[in-house]
């Protein structure tokens, strides 16, 4: 009586692939979403540490990743000396400095030549 009978409607004879792009399109939308939000500012910020490890000199003030503030004494390969007070000097691996404060100036060339 107040039910009325439900007819299944036929979907227009179209292109099949028309279909599967449209299932596939939130997916590729999530994705490029996901690259721009996250994948992409997390390379940069990893090349910007990079770029500051590989700059990285003596008399550098620096924090590490534990927290610890102090100067950097001496570059190794992979290690540095960092000085966090006088007489107390700490290795630290070169990839746990996380900040450099205070950049020194490069040292001025040496031009004078003696006569």
């Amino acid at each position: 009586m107040f039910i009325s009978s439900a007819y299944a409607q036929t979907g227009a004879a179209g292109d099949p692939t028309a279909g599967l792009i449209m299932q596939i399109a939130p997916l590729i939308l999530i994705f490029v979403v996901f690259y721009f939000l996250l994948i992409r500012p997390q390379q940069q910020a990893r090349k910007r540490h990079m770029e500051m490890i590989a700059a990285l000199k003596k008399n550098d003030h620096v924090v590490t990743a534990g927290g610890l503030v102090g100067k950097v004494t001496s570059v190794q390969d992979d290690e540095v000396r960092v000085e966090l007070a006088p007489n107390v000097v700490v290795r630290v691996l070169r990839h746990t400095i996380a900040e450099v404060r205070s950049k020194t100036e490069p040292a001025p060339a040496n031009d004078s030549k003696a006569e």
